[in-house]
């Protein structure tokens, strides 16, 4: 057993414990009671989930095990001190509930290199079978589900065990399928984008900087960059599409390849992680409308009501739960003004948040008038030279998975039971409207 599965182990079982006597001593205490609005307009609100690995907060934005995100990026190990935190530690972080050191982060960092080399050959003939045309959704999705002929998980039930071992085998899973969703990135990338010139992975590089090397983007600039794009997408708690998606399908004891392409399926949606895309789409319109990629903030603002005049929404901006600027936003123009400042979509998406959230304000119909992380993720990572759009999504699932398939193996830990609420008719709801 690997000292991070060993660790694990001792935590989990006396988290393990302290649940199961929460819930007998507790378990009939009644904490809200739900609206009709709340049920029928997307249970927002509604504490439904158990998910310890972050936690959204309305004006203080997430937190990941307690720890704000400049928390972060001050205490997790980096390769170098004026860098950007390893991705790897704050798996660790979001799985164990400790900040790691130096040398457990390049144990992951090292086992994660070893697993990344078992990814079978027929995984790749699977993408190669897809047109080339696919969005890379389509493509990585199904890798994802090509990948499962090797759960460990799937295995390990068959052959029967102790659910309260079902942990084991969910980890070694959950450690091989983070392990390989870059070598699945950086294939599909070049396949569609770069004339199908693959670059094999370097063992030596931390995951993130893999990343960035396969895709082609190999200066120490890039591998920084991808560092911060994978600790700042990685987790939302868990009640977002991807992350209750990935655990309401794990609550079926499906392995974990089934229950991240769930929730992949959700984050590939343009309310979800494809708003980065929508974004971009956006930008690229308005510079195309006004006629010059440094318009002034009275065309910008111009442009932002006449979006809202035509019934559209400003993409990037608002968000379910916040009531104020994303911090996720806010560390991503930091660094950007820091290493990119004369870059001309960061320039401009500085202009366009000193102008859209009083633009929306003044409609009085938006609770959140502030940039979302997708307002920057895909102009930042455009500025770096990684400007194929369809790509962005990608991104963000191989970030997102180092958060939603932590909860998975914590949802072994604790043996959450099989998800399934109760669902009433229109007819039920209209009369309980009705009843004084």
């Amino acid at each position: 057993m690997d000292q991070v599965k060993q660790r694990l182990k001792e935590v989990g079982e006396s988290k393990s414990e302290q649940l199961k006597e929460l819930v007998r001593e507790h378990g009939d205490k009644v904490l809200q009671e739900v609206t009709i609005g709340q049920v029928l307009s997307g249970m927002k609100g509604v504490v439904a989930l158990l998910t310890d690995t972050s936690k959204l907060d309305p004006s203080e934005g997430i937190r990941f095990r307690g720890y704000s995100i400049p928390e972060l990026r001050a205490k997790l190990p980096k390769i170098r001190e004026d860098g950007e935190p390893l991705p790897e530690g704050l798996f660790y972080l979001m799985l164990i509930g400790e900040i790691p050191d130096k040398a457990t982060v390049d144990f992951i960092s090292q086992e994660w290199a070893r697993r990344a080399q078992g990814i079978p050959d027929h995984v790749f003939k699977v993408i190669d079978s897809l047109p080339i045309t696919a969005h890379p959704m389509i493509q990585f999705n199904t890798a994802i589900l090509a990948m499962s002929t090797e759960s460990h998980f799937r295995r390990a039930y068959m052959a029967g065990m102790d659910k309260k071992d079902y942990w084991g085998p969910m980890y070694e899973g959950v450690m091989d399928l983070i392990s390989r969703l870059p070598v699945i990135t950086a294939y599909i990338y070049r396949r569609c984008f770069h004339g199908q010139k693959h670059i094999k992975p370097d063992p030596s590089l931390d995951w993130a900087g893999n990343i960035a090397h396969m895709m082609g983007h190999s200066s120490e600039e890039a591998k920084r960059l991808m560092r911060l794009y994978m600790v700042l997408h990685a987790d939302h708690e868990g009640g977002n599409v991807s992350a209750h998606a990935t655990h309401l399908v794990g609550t079926a004891l499906s392995n974990p390849y089934y229950s991240f392409s769930a929730g992949m399926n959700g984050l590939a949606g343009p309310l979800h992680g494809m708003a980065n895309q929508e974004v971009m789409h956006w930008l690229e319109k308005l510079i195309k409308e006004i006629g010059t990629e440094t318009p002034s903030v009275d065309q910008i603002k111009e442009y932002a009501i006449a979006t809202l005049e035509q019934g559209r929404v400003i993409p990037g901006y608002g968000h379910a739960v916040l009531r104020k600027t994303d911090p996720r936003f806010s560390e991503q123009l930091n660094f950007a003004k820091k290493y990119i400042p004369d870059a001309p979509l960061i320039q401009l998406v500085s202009k366009i948040y000193e102008v859209v959230p009083d633009v929306l304000a003044s409609t009085g119909k938006v609770k959140n008038p502030w940039p979302n992380v997708d307002a920057i993720s895909g102009s930042l990572l455009s500025s770096y030279g990684i400007k194929e759009f369809p790509i962005y999504t990608v991104l963000f699932g191989v970030s997102r998975s180092l958060g939603v398939l932590t909860s998975l193996i914590w949802d072994r830990i604790y043996g959450m039971p099989l998800e399934r609420p109760s669902s009433q008719t229109f007819d039920w709801f209209e009369e309980q409207g009705k009843q004084k």
